[in-house]
């Protein structure tokens, strides 16, 4: 099978950046299809002016230069700017690298991911020629320029007029997709209600599952310190706030907040003031092993519509607990047997379940036990199953049609 794939971001050597977990799981899932057979060209957004095509992995990168006012991904722009640059993203129609690359590649299929920076446009560049096009949703870029449906401290509830007018062309381009996957059944629901879908059958939930390899979870007894972890980006929506003013008030010697992921000096230090008693210790971007092999209990705390964190499988995986919000797809997780407790995502809720964690060590040390006795049937293994199958029933139904 040949799948042309589209992604925002698609970290190669020449190009690293990335910002959150879709880029990453993007990659991991091209790279298992290559490895089972498949042939796989993969168009990301140019991060840099002129940016030449790469072969990464056995895999042939190329970069689509941007058709706005600034490259996407490039750091904070004014309101007015970045008010211009997502009514250009949201007019967009053409997407000439995606057409060429079809006319040469001819794949049995377009996947695309995230949009930003490459917009719909590499839908109709698919759908004019004829290809299926399979859409999974990370983010919430078809309802809200931000993506994130997050504003003023807390999740959208409902759309406003602004992203209701920078996003009626991506709306109505989703007529032409063949088939929407979700990472969670909270971000589809989420589209759906909203109207959009309504004419594809195909809507179809493939969640994440951990690419790391099993780690036999700790049956030592756990320390009068309880290590709390935090992986991922630095941000208010992320909840990483909350998470500090509530570690701020428990006693500084029972606790202690490992935080992984890139933090300027102006963070550590706005972190810092919010628990100044506090044990924090910043590690900067490293691998998850080495994260996970340093905590007993992952925080998990956005306050938004967390689509489908990765954080929840890789905790499993290495064999820890984790304390998350009820937001997303996070309940979810818990509720399909995930490991961990839930917790509302003030500051005040999270510091009272976190008091509720220290005064029961047994109850931690217990279900890290019954984790070491589960198996893991869902690898990321599934997950290519899953999208092999969908790719495939896709194509099958394009030719007899």
């Amino acid at each position: 099978m040949k799948v042309l794939v589209t992604s925002s971001l698609y970290p190669t050597p020449d190009a690293p950046k990335v910002v959150g977990g879709a880029e990453i799981f993007v990659r991991r899932l091209v790279e298992s299809l290559v490895e089972r057979g498949d042939k796989i060209e993969v168009v990301r957004a140019a991060s840099v002016p002129d940016q030449k095509a790469e072969r990464y992995n056995d895999v042939d990168v190329y970069s689509a230069p941007s058709r706005n006012i600034y490259l996407p991904f490039t750091g904070q722009r004014s309101a007015p700017a970045r008010g211009v640059w997502h009514a250009i993203e949201d007019w967009q129609q053409t997407a000439d690298l995606v057409g060429a690359r079809i006319d040469a590649f001819k794949p049995d299929l377009l996947h695309s991911n995230n949009l930003s920076g490459l917009t719909t446009a590499v839908w109709k560049a698919a759908f004019d020629r004829g290809v299926p096009i399979v859409h999974t949703l990370h983010d919430y870029y078809l309802t809200c320029p931000r993506c994130s449906r997050f504003s003023n401290g807390r999740a959208c509830k409902h759309t406003c007029f602004s992203c209701k007018l920078l996003t009626i062309n991506r709306r109505n381009a989703t007529k032409q997709l063949s088939a929407v996957v979700g990472v969670s059944q909270r971000i589809l629901d989420i589209h759906t209600e909203l109207g959009l879908f309504a004419n594809i059958q195909a809507r179809k939930v493939i969640r994440h599952a951990s690419a790391l390899q099993p780690v036999a979870p700790s049956t030592a007894p756990p320390s009068d310190t309880l290590r709390l972890g935090f992986i991922g980006r630095l941000t208010e929506e992320k909840g990483i706030y909350n998470l500090v003013k509530a570690v701020a008030t428990l006693p500084p010697s029972s606790v202690r907040l490992v935080i992984a992921g890139h933090a300027s000096d102006e963070m550590k230090r706005e972190l810092r003031e919010l628990a100044p008693g506090a044990a924090l210790e910043f590690l900067g971007f490293v691998a998850p092993e080495k994260f996970y092999e340093q905590i007993d209990i992952v925080v998990i705390p956005p306050i938004w519509e967390e689509p489908g964190p990765i954080v929840v499988a890789d905790a499993g995986t290495a064999g820890k607990p984790f304390l998350g919000t009820r937001f997303g797809g996070i309940p979810e997780a818990v509720a399909r047997g995930a490991t961990g407790w839930l917790t509302e995502p003030d500051p005040q809720s999270l510091a009272d379940s976190i008091r509720q964690l220290l005064s029961k060590p047994d109850e931690i040390a217990a279900m890290v036990k019954q984790m070491s006795l589960q198996t893991t049937p869902y690898t990321f293994a599934s997950v290519v199953d899953e999208y092999r199958n969908l790719f495939e029933s896709l194509v099958a139904s394009r030719q007899t049609a």
